[in-house]
């Protein structure tokens, strides 16, 4: 029988990780860290302090890293005001998330290897640099190298000690304690890349800016078509389809991550369409009736309870087509999703305000 204590410190890390990444919008640096931190000892934890057999921890583990991944390239819509940047770094982001999802598929450890978390390290590299300078002294050319290095120098040799080798570091360092200075010696060579990088940048103003710089305001729906050309152009936009290609993309991979789904890919990547096209197309309903959601919590439990109710129809559906879903598990990771999407929304309509209304973007990418 399961001690309460072992469910309390459960649910306790569960709730941890869900919660820690949506202060990332808010103070970036500090929540990147804590749900990468908190994601390296999870279980660790679970092991030291409960009986809890871990075996069914690992998709939800999983999940819950491409959850917090995903939160933190939503909240560079909201606040990066560097163009550029923006861009490097969303190809990073989808660029593993490729990566990810084909893994889940073919489970082949090298690809991880080909495929490299650049964006997270790329992510607390600028905002980094954030914490002292204005983003825009990183010029193109800066964030090129600097993806570059952290691709080449860090991430590629950790994902093959990860992923292909399959060492644990704390072995390696019990087995030979002189081990430790090679670690030292190359933490070393990276910082001096760091201030390779940096050194010719402007004096740094005082203080720390842990807080993302504020934001202005923008409107929850876009306006509304006045034809019915415009409102078709509306509802299958380029927001849309990164939204459908963001959306199944952590479909897949949460789909080969629970047990007992038999849905394909194909199948996957429509039911996803269908679910953004459906909660477009519900937003634009509102906001052509004149209502506007008036607040981001709000909008979560609604479309929540649209999702949910899309979800049970699918589950009644499937078999039909030889197709089934475990319940209970897909409507957790629907939350996941729903939540997704409705930051998405949110700072999609303040990235483009930020950029419409500032040319900081174009003039960086001339540089």
């Amino acid at each position: 029988m399961v001690e309460t204590s072992d469910l309390v410190i459960f649910w306790a890390v569960v709730i941890a990780r869900f919660l820690i990444p949506l202060s990332i919008p808010r103070y970036p640096l500090p929540g990147v860290l804590a749900s990468l931190i908190l994601d390296m000892v999870d279980q660790t934890i679970f092991q030291l302090f409960t009986d809890l057999p871990l075996e069914g921890y690992q998709g939800y583990d999983k999940a819950l890293d491409i959850y917090y991944l995903s939160i933190t390239y939503l909240s560079t819509l909201r606040n990066w005001s560097n163009l550029y940047a923006f861009k490097l770094d969303r190809f990073l982001f989808y660029y593993r998330l490729v990566g990810v999802a084909i893994f889940e598929l073919v489970h082949l450890r090298p690809l991880l290897l080909i495929f490299p978390n650049t964006f997270e390290y790329f992510f607390i590299f600028y905002e980094a640099v954030r914490l002292k300078w204005d983003s825009r002294v990183l010029t193109k050319s800066k964030l090129i190298a600097a993806a570059a290095l952290i691709w080449i120098f860090v991430k590629i040799p950790q994902e093959y000690w990860i992923h292909v080798a399959q060492l644990d570091t704390t072995d390696w360092i019990k087995a030979n304690p002189s081990n430790a200075l090679i670690l030292i010696a190359y933490a070393a060579f990276l910082l001096g890349m760091a201030w390779w990088l940096l050194r010719d940048l402007p004096p740094a103003r005082k203080g720390l800016e842990f807080e993302a710089p504020p934001v202005a305001a923008a409107p929850v729906f876009p306006p509304i078509p006045k034809t019915m050309k415009e409102q078709r152009e509306r509802l299958i936009n380029n927001q849309v389809i990164e939204k459908i290609v963001l959306i199944s993309l952590l479909t897949i991979i949460f789909a080969q991550i629970l047990p007992d789904v038999r849905a394909n890919s194909i199948q996957i990547a429509i039911i996803v369409a269908v679910f953004v096209v459906i909660n477009t197309a519900l937003s634009h309903w509102l906001a052509r009736n004149g209502r506007h959601w008036s607040s981001i919590i709000r909008e979560f439990i609604v479309m929540s309870a649209v999702n949910m109710g899309l979800v049970l129809i699918i589950n009644y559906l499937l078999p039909r087509y030889n197709g089934s879903i475990n319940l209970q598990n897909t409507l957790f990771f629907i939350l996941l999703l729903t939540l997704i999407i409705t930051l998405y929304d949110r700072y999609w309509q303040l990235h483009v305000n930020n950029h419409n209304n500032s040319g900081s973007g174009k003039e960086e990418e001339k540089k």
